[in-house]
């Protein structure tokens, strides 16, 4: 390694740092978002030195896009709500908070002390481990080949520990009907989008939608694989919604459902499928191995995309409402 490239690693490492702990720090909630967004981005090139392109393309399109997305859309409401709440008779006086501060400072010394309590769990058990020398490579290129694809990424998410994968997409199900029970959004668009923000759509979703498909079909071989490809399809569709895009009714209700099921679905059908005809959870045989992984994705893919896209749209959709 060059001096060059330490010096450069060494300002990425106080970078991030730095960003993380102004996005922890700062009292504005838009300035400590974007400050998140950057941060992700860093990261993402973090990973690259670190030679993971695979989490890279995670970072960039889940860390720092669709997650910022996320936060600027809630930031939006909770702006929205603060000034509806304000909103009110202009002589009355609002309720004094006894002890606001105080409060505060025990909420802060109580977080700081739950989070150095897992933090110090965390390294004790990091530290407690009995590592292999150069980690689990020599075991999963040994078994590459009875994996079904190229990838050693892929083979390791969708067959040697494709328990953790199916439950990643199963948490991610769950959000979204967290955030369905809280509220139902109308389907129809409040303004006309503008000249650029329509024409930029109409550009770059197909592109979109595009690097989605070639980033599901590299997994096999090459950094990619389902939680990419869904991240990029679900920026398509948030790039839609912001353009003023809604689903048809028709499409709202059950067809809706069961594209966002779909990955949960196949997995565990899958699964199922496999202890039905005498074979473990999960194990799929060397001969089917490469087949199954590509279905299970496909079908991840078309689930995670939607339903990332679904939880920009802040609530449940409105079934009864046309466009």
């Amino acid at each position: 390694m060059t001096l060059l490239q330490t010096a450069f690693d060494a300002v990425l490492g106080i970078a991030l740092l730095w960003l993380a702990w102004r996005a922890l720090a700062s009292p504005n909630l838009f300035r400590a978002i974007v400050l998140f967004i950057a941060f992700g981005l860093l990261m993402a090139l973090a990973w690259v030195r670190l030679e993971a392109p695979d989490v890279a393309l995670a970072e960039a399109a889940i860390g720092a896009g669709l997650t910022g997305a996320l936060l600027l859309a809630a930031w939006a409401r909770l702006e929205s709500a603060t000034e509806t709440s304000r909103v009110g008779d202009p002589g009355e006086k609002p309720n004094p908070v006894p002890d606001k501060a105080q409060t505060g400072k025990m909420a802060c010394l109580m977080l700081v002390l739950l989070l150095s309590g897992i933090a110090a769990w965390l390294g004790y058990a990091v530290f407690g481990l009995h590592l292999l020398p150069g980690g689990l490579a020599e075991q999963v290129a040994t078994n590459l080949d009875a994996s079904g694809v190229s990838n050693p990424v892929t083979a390791v998410l969708l067959n040697f520990r494709g328990h953790d994968t199916l439950l990643e997409i199963a948490v991610l199900l769950l959000a979204l009907l967290g955030v369905w029970s809280l509220s139902i959004v109308r389907q129809s668009p409040d303004s006309a989008p503008g000249l650029v923000l329509d024409t930029l759509s109409r550009v770059l979703v197909p592109i979109l939608i595009l690097v989605a498909g070639y980033l599901l079909w590299a997994g096999t071989h090459a950094p990619g694989g389902a939680f990419q490809a869904g991240s990029v399809l679900g920026a398509a569709g948030v790039l839609l919604l912001l353009s003023g895009w809604y689903l048809d009714e028709r499409l709202s209700g059950l067809p809706l459902r069961a594209v966002l099921v779909l990955g949960l679905g196949v997995f565990i059908t899958v699964a199922a499928g496999l202890l039905f005809i005498g074979g473990e959870f999960l194990e799929y045989p060397p001969s089917l191995a490469g087949a199954l992984i590509l279905l299970i994705e496909v079908a991840a893919t078309l689930s995670i995309g939607i339903t990332l896209a679904a939880l920009f749209l802040g609530g449940q959709p409105d079934t009864g409402t046309r466009r």
